[in-house]
């Protein structure tokens, strides 16, 4: 698949997701907010895909929103940023809902949209000099690209407050501490690392690893007795299936398990 602002590809199980605008430090314009939605609806529908790893060329993961180019609207900005948010949102949502868990690679920066864009992510791993910031109350503008709900999730109310009111920027440790990454690397690993993890995943249980992140994300919103009905009939349905009987068995039988994603 061939497209303009992003990177595609699909091998050993791993689907790769390089943004690919570094001359604007990979800023989100409504170019981009297309492209990352049809690659959301190809993941979801591609069977060859079991995990996925997302990446960024050049020295900046995300700048956010492309002002420039929302700037240039003029009074039509409401309008071109309407428009994008319907993609950018719509790719989140499937990402989200998609039975295939997300690892990102994050290095320099990661800043508004480019922030809520991490945040919305499974497994994020990022170098050690990144940066992370909202910034959109300095822009005079509110937050987007779902960063109310998986942000604050993560982090919690008080330092989303802080976060976006003050537009305090994180390093990579205070990053981690908080919650917003799972590990902090050295800059060069970041993409390899990443890319690392999701092999790993790809080549693991994958349905029981994709959903049990549905059962999750489901689960965390839901009152404890819907909570808990959706862990007893999803858990039962990976018993019935190949990695369930194969993974119960190997653990009885001390051995290693041979999974096939089924």
């Amino acid at each position: 698949m061939a497209f303009e602002t992003i990177r595609y590809d699909v091998h050993t199980g791993v689907a790769h997701v390089r943004l690919a605008r570094p001359e604007w430090a990979n800023a989100i314009n409504p170019i981009f907010s297309r492209e990352f939605r049809e690659i959301m609806v190809a993941i979801e529908f591609d069977d060859r895909v079991k995990s996925v790893c997302i990446t960024a060329e050049g020295p900046v993961f995300c700048a956010g929103g492309d002002l420039r180019e929302l700037h240039a609207a003029g009074d039509g900005m409401p309008r071109v940023a309407s428009d994008m948010l319907i993609d950018y949102h719509g790719a989140i949502y499937k990402m989200n809902r998609t039975a295939k868990p997300f690892v990102a690679g994050v290095k320099g920066a990661a800043g508004g949209a480019g922030l809520s864009m991490v945040s919305a992510f499974d497994l994020v791993v990022c170098g050690e000099n990144t940066k992370f910031t909202m910034a959109y109350t300095k822009a005079g503008v509110t937050p987007d690209g779902t960063s109310s709900y998986f942000l604050a999730r993560h982090i919690g109310l008080r330092r989303m407050l802080d976060l976006t009111l003050t537009n305090r920027v994180l390093s990579a440790a205070e990053a981690e501490a908080w919650g917003l990454v799972n590990r902090v690397v050295t800059d060069d690993k970041v993409d390899e690392t990443a890319a690392e993890i999701a092999l790993q995943l790809a080549r693991g249980a994958s349905w029981a690893i994709g959903h049990a992140k549905r059962v999750i994300y489901t689960g965390y919103d839901m009152p404890l007795e819907q909570a808990a009905e959706l862990e007893g009939v999803t858990i039962t349905s990976a018993m019935g299936r190949h990695d369930g009987r194969e993974g119960v068995t190997a653990f009885v039988q001390k051995r290693k398990p041979h999974f096939t994603g089924e």
